[in-house]
């Protein structure tokens, strides 16, 4: 289990990951559309990775646990691109 200091660091950069969302889309002169987008998704992606990982103690548990649940988030972006896909 982790410390309450690893705790805390998880939580300041969590603080920051989302101020610098806010910064993406508020300073248009420096970040195009296309820019804001692809980097919040990034910073979502860190942000669930974060929070699985320190706050869910998931990062503690066996491999394969860890390979079903990379496994379950694949099966259900496929699902999601099939769906986008026959809406169009």
């Amino acid at each position: 289990m982790a410390s309450l200091r690893t705790y805390g660091l998880i939580y300041v950069a969590l603080i920051l990951l989302a101020t610098g969302k806010f910064v993406f889309f508020h300073f248009e002169g420096i970040f195009n559309y296309e820019m804001a987008v692809a980097g919040t998704l990034l910073i979502a992606v860190t942000k669930t990775s974060l929070i699985a990982g320190y706050f869910q103690h998931l990062k503690d548990e066996p491999r394969s646990i860890t390979y079903l649940m990379l496994t379950a988030v694949f099966m259900v972006f496929l699902l999601t691109l099939a769906a986008g896909y026959s809406i169009q």
